[in-house]
């Protein structure tokens, strides 16, 4: 599975996780020089605290285009250290 912004590949990987109909790519599985820390975060009751990073690609910078849970609750820890993405802002999973 690949998430890709216009021809950039951001992250590819087969070990993917879904939940809540997003798939979570492994930390490792994301090309780093095409992110930067945000500081946006939102708690989901049961998933735990998300930390954000925007998409600098193309000269753009998209904020807040992927998030992750670093110490999710107990019932979402198959994400943990794992990374999903926004689509409606131009991302592609595929």
């Amino acid at each position: 599975m690949k998430a890709v912004f216009d021809d950039t590949i951001l992250a590819e990987s087969n070990d993917i996780v879904y939940v809540d109909g997003n798939p979570y790519f492994p930390r490792e599985a994301i090309y780093d020089q095409y992110f930067r820390d945000s500081r946006h975060t939102t708690v989901c009751g049961w998933k735990g605290k998300a930390r954000y990073w925007d998409l600098i690609a193309d000269d753009q910078i998209i904020t807040n285009v992927a998030w992750s849970y670093e110490t999710p609750k107990p019932d979402a820890e198959a994400i943990r250290y794992r990374v999903a993405f926004y689509s409606g802002k131009g991302i592609i999973i595929s």
